[in-house]
């Protein structure tokens, strides 16, 4: 089958509609809308498209917009997946406006990810026009990937799955194979609130949170002199949130500090716990009268695909062939919903348009990025849930 031809001014216009579409993440920034607008145009482009379409409640007032393209039968089925949800835009000038200036379409989401979401709109339009699939595509927007991810958690609950899937984060059209994962915790000093002219009767618990502060300055330089991770370098810590005290003439009586742990593949929240376990049983039996204590908060692992994996050469070979020397693997220090997939027993990649300004005051997506990861999408739902009188996905070599 001939290549397909899509219309760069249909995908610029994707990609200005969802962004032109607030979908602030509520629990990021209070106020925010969430994704049911965005949903459910989301569902109305892909029934339009020929899809069977429907806007799901992932959470309560969280939705995800979930299509599926039914092949003729006998193929493997393949999941496109691309959170809707997006940061706040404080210090932004038109975040919604979707200004188009030197090939590059500006505004909120435009690059994470409503870019990579528009592709895949886009993409499936154009199978669902071609009917040549033997297998199913499953394109799936979701809610609250910027959190804790109860869209594509939702989603898996359900029963949803696939042979294998691409998440359309923004990786400048590199075949993503493994990705850090992240662990939270927060830390508590207890001291002795007393008069600050009484020193033999206070205990300083911000005193005592920095002796905390030294340990986990020991735990990094003990992670960067650990065996680099090929894709992914080392593991890291890091203190994220500090608060204590009462007033000024007070010793202060307690003090939290937040972490966060980025973990890399064979890592997760236990090997956190730990960690601060015995950073916290050393300050202890150093000085009997320090106190603390901790407790995790959220966690998720990291992914790791296997190169050699079907979806994995599918996407390096098709991705070659359209993109040329852009296309090659990597990995990505932030987190996506690709290792919640991958650990549901749908191996996963990333594969998503280029741009600037992730979370930042100006942020924007590469067009000619969104044009080639659109062609490669289809190329590669070709390959791997296999088309009436073509090659199958088995075929495929790197």
């Amino acid at each position: 089958m001939p290549q397909t031809i899509i219309d760069p001014q249909r995908l610029t216009d994707a990609v200005a509609d969802l962004v032109a579409i607030e979908s602030i993440n509520p629990a990021l920034v209070p106020g925010g809308s969430g994704e049911l607008k965005v949903a459910r145009h989301v569902a109305e482009f892909l029934s339009y498209a020929g899809l069977e379409a429907e806007v799901v409640e992932a959470a309560p007032g969280r939705f995800n917009a979930v299509g599926v393209l039914r092949g003729r039968g006998g193929g493997r089925r393949l999941m496109l997946n691309g959170h809707l949800d997006t940061v706040g835009v404080d210090g932004m000038e038109g975040p919604f406006s979707a200004r188009v200036e030197g090939g590059r379409l500006y505004g909120r989401g435009a690059q994470d990810m409503k870019g990579g979401v528009a592709a895949a709109l886009v993409a499936v339009e154009a199978l669902a026009q071609e009917g040549s699939l033997d297998g199913d595509v499953i394109v799936a927007a979701v809610a609250d990937e910027e959190y804790e991810s109860a869209g594509t958690r939702a989603l898996l609950r359900s029963g949803m799955t696939a042979e294998a899937a691409i998440v359309m984060e923004p990786t400048g059209l590199e075949v993503v194979t493994a990705h850090k994962g992240f662990a939270w915790a927060e830390v508590k000093t207890q001291g002795r609130a007393a008069h600050g002219s009484r020193p033999e009767e206070g205990r300083d618990a911000i005193a005592f949170m920095g002796r905390v502060l030294g340990e986990i300055e020991r735990l990094q330089a003990k992670l960067t002199a650990a065996p680099r991770h090929p894709l992914l370098g080392h593991g890291s810590v890091h203190a994220s949130l500090i608060s204590g005290g009462q007033e000024w003439s007070s010793y202060p009586s307690e003090c939290r500090l937040s972490l966060e742990r980025r973990l890399l593949p064979g890592e997760d929240a236990e090997t956190f716990d730990r960690e601060l376990s015995e950073a916290l049983s050393r300050l202890s039996s150093e000085d009997p009268e320090f106190r603390a204590h901790y407790r995790l908060g959220y966690s998720a692992l990291a992914l790791e695909t296997e190169r050699d994996s079907l979806i994995a050469r599918t996407v390096y070979d098709c991705a070659r062939r359209i993109a040329g020397v852009k296309a090659k693997f990597g990995g990505q220090s932030f987190w996506t919903d690709a290792a919640l997939l991958s650990a549901a027993g749908i191996p996963s990649v990333l594969f998503g348009p280029g741009g600037s300004g992730l979370h930042s005051a100006v942020e924007c997506v590469r067009l000619d990025d969104v044009a080639l990861c659109a062609h490669t999408l289809v190329a590669c739902a070709r390959a791997f849930c296999g088309e009436a009188g073509g090659t199958k996905a088995l075929d495929v070599a790197p």
